[in-house]
């Protein structure tokens, strides 16, 4: 459920992350989110299972302040304001928190689909009137 990514592309090659690194930064701030107190992974969908299973592993502290942070934000587009300066989300406040869970959701579900599609082939037992035979001649 995690939306594709070319990250590692990018950190791997420095004259690119150089240049995308601002542009990201750009973007971030012009989504608008930030300036409403929230994070990223704050405007993550929760309609599919594997979100619900990741936000329900969240410790409580990270849980709650998820939720004020969202209630936050629509009390702030209701009233159509912004939060003040020192109450909006720094940049590097600005980490993921709900990704690397639903990533290890999704990994969990690959492994255990993996699983439930081996087939387990049985090894069959010599017959031992062949062997007799075999070893006759």
């Amino acid at each position: 459920m995690s939306a594709p990514t070319f990250t590692k592309y990018v950190l791997k090659r420095p004259w690119l992350k150089r240049w995308m690194v601002p542009f990201a930064n750009w973007y971030a701030d012009a989504a608008g989110y930030r300036k409403l107190g929230l994070r990223a992974d704050d405007l993550i969908p929760e309609e599919s299972d594997t979100v619900l299973l990741a936000l329900k592993r969240l410790p409580p502290k990270e849980a709650y302040d998820r939720v004020f942070r969202l209630r936050r934000a629509f009390q702030c587009s209701l009233q159509h304001q912004l939060l003040p300066k020192d109450q909006q989300t720094k940049p590097e406040e600005d980490y993921a928190y709900l990704s690397p869970i639903i990533k290890e959701i999704e990994a969990e579900s690959r492994e255990r689909n993996d699983l439930e599609a081996m087939v387990v082939n049985k090894r069959k037992k010599p017959n031992n009137s062949a062997e007799k035979e075999a070893a006759h001649h």
